[in-house]
């Protein structure tokens, strides 16, 4: 089963590895993210999870969305997604009102982040798409940043579609692959991903095992497992 969990992007900062290099890491604060609904394919046509995160006011909640959370024994969230699975994945062991842990991942993991980019506004075609711009010699006039010619003569005597032109920049979803994670806190929730991902500070993002590599074996939705101590040797009575 491929994990993955809701969280909110702290910032940035460096960690040494093993070997002593300085490594830039972005840390991720999963505290909190609940399992508000499970999806079967028996039901709803598919298997899914839905991940909730961050705690919402009851007075601001209408009775449609109190009434949904109510059923996972669990308060209203403000972000709620879906982390959707594979056909074969059984969804028998996992509950609404389950809460995740950060511990399901382990250092060393690759993931994938998903997040909504900051906003840039409108941006012209140098900035938004990379474009080289004119040369700023040999007679040009007013004519720097422009992103050129887009149309066409007589056929088709259109704009083609997808050509690159000035417009609204960022603010739309983005997903990072392959990213290494740095270290696991699982005792604070936190994940250390390293490199940077999209979004702003305090912003939410899903991280889930890398869907381009295989799927990790013995995880799950529910708490980590951890081995039982040994039992101790009952005391043998002396003759």
């Amino acid at each position: 089963m491929r994990v993955a969990i809701l969280g909110r992007k702290v910032g940035m900062t460096q960690v040494y590895d093993e070997a002593g290099n300085l490594v830039p890491v972005t840390v991720i604060d999963t505290k909190g993210c609940v399992v508000s609904q499970v999806k079967s394919k028996a039901k709803e046509g598919y298997n899914a999870i839905q991940l909730s995160l961050g705690d919402r006011k009851p007075q601001n909640v209408n009775k449609a969305t109190a009434g949904h959370f109510k059923k996972a024994n669990t308060v209203a969230k403000f972000t709620v997604q879906e982390h959707r699975l594979e056909e074969t994945d059984e969804v028998t062991g996992i509950n609404a009102g389950l809460e995740l842990s950060a511990g399901m991942f382990e250092k060393g993991d690759i993931v994938d982040v998903i997040g909504v980019m900051k906003g840039r506004g409108f941006a012209g075609v140098m900035k938004r798409l990379g474009f080289a711009g004119k040369n700023a010699t040999h007679g040009t006039s007013k004519y720097f940043r422009h992103g050129g010619s887009n149309g066409s003569n007589t056929f088709p005597g259109r704009v083609w579609k997808n050509k690159g032109m000035p417009g609204h920049m960022g603010n739309c979803p983005r997903t990072v692959q392959n990213l290494k994670l740095a270290d696991v806190r699982a005792d604070e929730n936190l994940l250390l991903v390293r490199g940077a991902i999209p979004g702003w500070k305090n912003g939410t993002v899903l991280v889930r095992a890398a869907i381009k590599r295989p799927i990790p074996k013995g995880r799950s939705f529910g708490a980590p497992k951890t081995e039982a101590p040994p039992a101790e040797a009952a005391p043998q009575d002396q003759a």
